[in-house]
């Protein structure tokens, strides 16, 4: 009996042993963690440096037909594809600028390795010369396409993918280094402009101060949506200190162009602008005769009045020179308006852009002087002769 007893007592304290072995064999693993996936810094670099844009207003259309929401005065030239152009039908993801006079085009096209780049060519009579490519802009770039130069000439937009691109097709700045004959190394634009879709066609209607771009964020197969927006003269930022994260990253991904708007008096103008931009065959209904003096006698109302070919080219450039020095002195007074109420950092900057303006100015000055003196130079001596 005390046997069986002592049998029991032993069972009893092994069952405890026994389930606490058990209870260890199914201890339950740790659930692997789980990283999250890191933004790009790039991606995180241009969100805080988002300008701050005014955007007026934005339509949805169908991607083959995005050119026809893009409004803008004969005077900043001509947008369009590049069968349209050179009566093709090879090319229909190629696209056209061609400049105000008529006689220099820029277009993409695909090189000899099969990539899409771009080239320039001048209208010589009445034929297009041979081809150049855009030397100077390939860095970073492995495909561009969606020419645009601002009148200036030299400042000139376009919309690339490589490495320099955050997503898709980015938008890019770059200027043309006369002395040197090429480009100088594009800049990404950044955000609001550029994200990790497809943004290109970046365009600015000097004339009406209205600008346009095209992207596909947020759109379905097949469609695009183009921004209209107000083009700043200079480049400022939101303050990081006054918006939190979600609010930045609204404002550089444009969820909503009525944040943009502030008391909406600025937009409203810039809509006004938009909606009185006139047509292209209405330009031409009223577009004002020439009228160029050469001499007390003699007063030329056709390009075709001049006797020196030459001429012709130098009339073309005056015009474009005139032109851009009544760019100037208009965004010289916006520039000086912003000047009496910006802060002290603003203050800084903007005194340098007035300055180089200011330069910019007179220099123009001193251009038209010589190209009308020389072109009445020109004339009279032929006619004298």
């Amino acid at each position: 009996m005390r046997i069986r007893n002592i049998a029991i007592v032993a069972l009893a304290l092994l069952v405890p042993l026994t389930l606490q072995a058990q209870k260890k064999k199914v201890k339950v693993a740790p659930k692997p963690k789980v990283e999250e996936p890191q933004e790009d810094p790039r991606i995180t670099e241009m969100r805080e440096a988002t300008q701050q844009i005014v955007f007026v207003d934005s339509i949805v259309v169908d991607k083959a037909d995005f050119l026809s929401a893009i409004r803008i005065n004969p005077e900043t030239g001509k947008l369009t594809t590049y069968d349209k152009f050179f009566k093709s039908e090879d090319h229909p993801d190629c696209y056209v600028f061609l400049n105000e006079m008529g006689n220099k085009c820029y277009f993409s096209n695909n090189d000899d390795n099969d990539r899409m780049q771009l080239f320039t060519s001048d209208k010589l009579g009445a034929e297009w010369s041979s081809p150049l490519p855009l030397n100077g802009i390939g860095e970073g770039i492995t495909e561009a396409n969606y020419p645009f130069m601002m009148t200036d000439g030299t400042t000139f937009y376009f919309a690339a993918n490589g490495s320099e691109s955050i997503g898709g097709y980015d938008i890019f700045m770059t200027r043309y280094d006369s002395e040197g004959g090429r480009f100088f190394k594009p800049e990404n634009i950044g955000m609001p402009f550029n994200s990790e879709a497809n943004d290109y066609m970046y365009v600015i209607d000097e004339l009406s101060q209205i600008g346009y771009f095209a992207t596909d964020r947020r759109q379905p197969e097949g469609k695009v949506c183009v921004y209209s927006f107000i083009p700043p003269t200079s480049r400022r930022t939101y303050n990081l200190d006054s918006y939190t994260d979600q609010q930045l990253r609204d404002l550089a991904s444009i969820s909503s162009i009525a944040n943009t708007w502030g008391n909406g008096k600025e937009r409203d103008e810039a809509l006004a602008r938009k909606n009185s931009i006139k047509t292209e065959s209405a330009k031409k209904e009223s577009k004002p005769q020439m009228s160029f003096v050469i001499n007390d006698n003699t007063t030329y109302t056709s390009e075709k009045q001049f006797r020196d070919p030459d001429n012709i080219i130098l009339y073309y450039e005056l015009k474009s020179t005139e032109k851009r020095l009544n760019e100037i002195k208009v965004n010289l007074e916006k520039s000086r308006a912003y000047y009496a109420k910006a802060n002290a950092d603003d203050k800084k900057a903007l005194s340098t852009e007035i300055l180089e303006a200011e330069q910019q100015e007179l220099q123009l000055s001193r251009n038209i002087m010589q190209l009308t003196k020389l072109i009445r130079n020109n004339e009279n001596k032929i006619i004298n002769h």
